[in-house]
């Protein structure tokens, strides 16, 4: 049974979201406080668009916090485990952050704008009152905010040749995670390359929420020849890739060595950071689940799961899926799942319980495409 959303004022609006409706929006979930675009009517023809041609996606959901100020990389670098000691202008990191237990609390893609500021392109949870709360419990000079910032995404194989189109050659210099500061048409942004799939493509960062129709018109206009068509974020691509949803795939107890994100942690730096002590710990005893791909017998999926499906092993409780998809490049039935490293190392198959019953499952490495 299909649900509406009811649209109001106190969730906030993209500003591509006028752009999204005329373009055909037929669902959308909330996002760190936004309406978030979630299908255009026609999954298949978005998975299409992303796996063979290209793109357009609303994803100013993906917010930025900013961070300003002479103490600004001191707090990035308190902030995550990563190292960033050499960290430049122009050339993004994905950071994961943690609490002071270790536990994973989001994820996002670190941009140095200048020598005094750091951007944090969130996944969802409330990163800025966690780092303004942590700048002025230790008395740093750094403002803490959100930016007037909208990310647009292009993503595909024909993506390079749409923003090549719109901005020139020189886009071919940017390398994965880096970007650069640039115009299109008067409109302010940072072009990076970069986009929640792994086909490639490039995040439009608009720095003007005013000109967020006009972005979306020239983007769709550039795209024409290519077979541009707007799209999501695809829940059957993501799986396949094993890209992470924070929220989605992780729990309250979920730290960064399970999800595996081993080399981003460094407790060897001098520099000391949220979780430090908690994570040397947590190293030190091993995890003991890991995330995982199943390849799922049974039916061919016709939906994704509402809800996170049990994992058995042996007889008792295993873990939890938290995305399945039926995969055309596959075609075969696949999740993603958090699985106690007993089960993996076991080499034995898993039964998940889902609606339709009691499904058996091979544990498999990600990505699986």
């Amino acid at each position: 049974m299909s649900l509406a959303l009811s649209v109001g004022p106190r969730v906030r609006k993209s500003p591509f979201f006028s752009s999204a409706r005329k373009a055909g929006l037929a669902a959308a979930s909330v996002y760190n406080h936004m309406y978030m675009p979630t299908s255009y009517g026609d999954p298949m023809a978005e998975y299409d668009r992303l796996i063979n041609g290209v793109a357009m996606w609303d994803v100013a959901v993906e917010r930025q916090v900013a961070l300003k100020g002479p103490d600004a990389i001191a707090l990035a670098k308190y902030l995550t485990p990563r190292n960033l000691d050499n960290l430049k202008v122009g050339v993004g990191k994905y950071v994961p952050l943690c609490d002071f237990n270790g536990m994973l609390i989001n994820d996002p893609v670190l941009l140095q704008i200048s020598e005094d500021e750091v951007w944090l392109s969130i996944a969802d949870s409330d990163v800025k009152l966690w780092a303004a709360g942590i700048a002025g419990a230790r008395g740093m000079d750094v403002r803490v905010y959100e930016p007037d910032v909208s990310p647009l995404a292009i993503q595909g194989p024909k993506a390079s040749d749409v923003v090549r189109d719109l901005f020139g050659d020189w886009v071919n210099e940017i390398k994965y995670f880096g970007f650069r500061a640039t115009e299109l048409k008067g409109i302010p942004l940072v072009l990076a390359r970069s986009g929640w799939s792994k086909q490639g493509g490039f995040e439009l960062y608009l720095q003007d929420g005013s000109k967020g129709d006009a972005l979306w018109d020239i983007v769709a206009e550039a795209g024409k020849p290519y077979g541009i068509g707007p799209g999501t974020p695809n829940y059957i691509e993501r799986v396949e890739s094993g890209l992470i949803s924070y929220g989605a795939d992780t729990d309250e107890m979920s730290n960064p060595f399970e999800l595996g994100m081993d080399r981003l942690i460094d407790l060897d730096q001098p520099q000391d950071f949220v979780g430090k002590a908690a994570l040397s710990d947590i190293k030190a005893r091993g995890a003991t689940r890991r995330f995982m791909g199943l390849i799922i017998d049974g039916e061919k999926f016709t939906s994704t799961n509402e809800s996170r499906w049990p994992v058995e092993w042996n007889g008792a409780n295993a873990g939890y899926v938290s995305a399945s998809a039926y995969s055309p490049r596959l075609d075969a039935n696949i999740a993603m799942a958090m699985v106690s490293v007993a089960a993996i190392e076991s080499g034995d198959k898993v039964h998940v319980l889902n609606e339709t019953g009691r499904l058996t499952a091979k544990i498999v490495s990600l990505p699986m495409v």
